[in-house]
């Protein structure tokens, strides 16, 4: 399955090249800021001559007054002038906000005051004399830099207006710190492993590290592995040539393809087989991947984000998961909380699924509050759909809750917390359900609020027979 998200952020400005070879940014203003007439009018006339919108001041004080009526993005600027030197009118440009990208010029016996403006804020330096041609592709080097930081500033307002989107709802302190980490992540173009337990939100979070993104115009193409057999899943991922296993009646380009360009979002990941994994590991290094039955080598620019709800550093060391691929991977690691860890987010999670129209009685919000939730966010999610859905007059009663969490005792609950961790608990309360339930996994599962699959995962975690 593939969901194609779009951003409408502006195209970046195009660029022009000229005879020089030197590719000019369209938006870039550029200011000179030399004492020495010759230089100064020789390089003005040379940058406007390339294709540069560019201004000129003879000395510190010009120079400052012409930046209060014009944004200039790139300054190059003296160091050794008459009147207010260099490093003092590049401590007056670094108060604006945002600071131009300052290029310092000096003498060759300066060096000492040239590497003392880049401590103060100048993004580099050259010595007199300096090749116009060279102070030109540094001056792009620069507008570039500034040109990254302007769209990784917008995707932060972006992610901040949305918190980050309204799928994502919490205001707990592990909550605030998964948005952070989503904001930080969303501007590289490393691979992200999201950690967590069944239900715990970690698709949402994929989504939204790739709709904040640069490649957030790209494609998102999503994968679940524990959906599919090993051979169907390499099949999917990689592609396959016609002919190459039985049923195989025509050529089929991979996810991977189908990614190119964008982000590969794989679901499930810990359950990939070792054969996977090796392949997987080398579309990571070197972009390089073969379709199944084919020898041909193709090349794919993909962003992989892969979530997981297993402990892959005990699967790395119980030698059920490579540990190359998971260091690869673990480029940028992402931990999303379970509900119990978060709880007081259960009472605004409940009244967004329940929706404005609806009223949830106090005695259900307390049972809410106190009860584990072994599947989740998307336990809880289920359980309010399903109460409102046996709830009368828009309000949710005690006796449409499922029946695992309306026979929830929460006084039993206090005093097991006092002796026994979270995790305790938790393989407690699922235990009591399914023996309730005399060992049937589709009863258990449903007292629970929770998929068979995800039941099978919290027995075998248990250990429960």
């Amino acid at each position: 399955m593939s969901t194609l998200v779009v951003n409408e952020k502006p195209v970046p400005e195009a660029t022009k090249s000229n005879s020089s070879g030197i590719t000019v940014p369209r938006d870039l203003d550029l200011l000179i800021v030399d004492d020495e007439t010759d230089f100064r009018e020789s390089a003005y006339q040379y940058f406007k001559k390339l294709g540069f919108r560019v201004d000129r001041a003879e000395d510190g004080e010009e120079a400052l007054n012409v930046c209060t009526n014009r944004a200039f993005d790139v300054i190059v600027l003296d160091i050794h002038m008459p009147g207010m030197n260099g490093l003092r009118v590049l401590e007056e440009l670094m108060k604006h906000d945002p600071p131009p990208k300052v290029i310092m010029l000096t003498g060759g016996g300066t060096i000492e005051n040239a590497v003392e403006s880049i401590r103060k804020g100048a993004y580099d330096f050259l010595t007199k004399p300096a090749r116009l041609d060279d102070l030109a592709r540094l001056i792009t080097r620069a507008h570039e830099t500034t040109r990254l930081e302007k769209e990784n500033l917008q995707l932060r307002t972006v992610l901040r207006r949305q918190s980050p989107d309204a799928d994502i709802v919490g205001e707990s302190p592990a909550m605030q710190e998964v948005f952070r980490l989503i904001e930080r992540t969303a501007v590289s173009d490393k691979p992200v492993l999201i950690l967590g337990e069944s239900g715990t939100g970690k698709e949402l979070v994929a989504r939204a590290i790739h709709r904040v993104s640069p490649l957030a115009d790209k494609p998102l193409v999503v994968i679940n592995c524990a959906a599919l057999a090993e051979q169907l899943l390499e099949s999917e991922l990689f592609g396959h040539e016609k002919g190459a296993f039985t049923g195989a009646i025509a050529s089929k380009p991979g996810l991977f393809e189908i990614a190119d360009g964008g982000t590969l979002f794989i679901d499930e990941f810990g359950e990939m087989s070792g054969n996977l994994q090796v392949k997987l590991l080398r579309v990571l290094e070197d972009g390089s991947m073969r379709r199944v039955g084919s020898v041909a080598e193709r090349r794919v620019s993909v962003r992989v984000i892969a979530a997981t709800n297993r402990d892959l550093e005990r699967e790395v060391q119980e030698k059920r998961f490579r540990e190359d691929l998971y260091y690869r991977i673990n480029v940028l690691g992402i931990h999303l909380p379970p509900l119990r860890q978060r709880s007081s987010d259960i009472e605004l999670l409940a009244r967004y699924f329940a929706g404005p129209d609806w009223e949830i009685a106090p005695d259900v919000m307390q049972k809410l509050k106190v009860y584990s939730w072994p599947g989740n966010v998307r336990q809880l999610q289920n359980a309010i759909e399903r109460a409102k859905v046996l709830a009368e007059d828009a309000r949710i009663e005690l006796r449409n809750l499922p029946e695992a969490i309306q026979s929830h005792q929460v006084s039993e609950a206090r005093s097991r917390a006092d002796t026994c961790d979270l995790e305790t608990l938790n393989r407690l309360h699922v235990e009591e359900t399914y023996l309730r339930c005399n060992r049937n996994k589709t009863r258990t599962a449903n007292a629970l609020g929770i998929n068979r699959r995800s039941l099978y995962r919290l027995l075998e975690k248990f250990g429960i027979e």
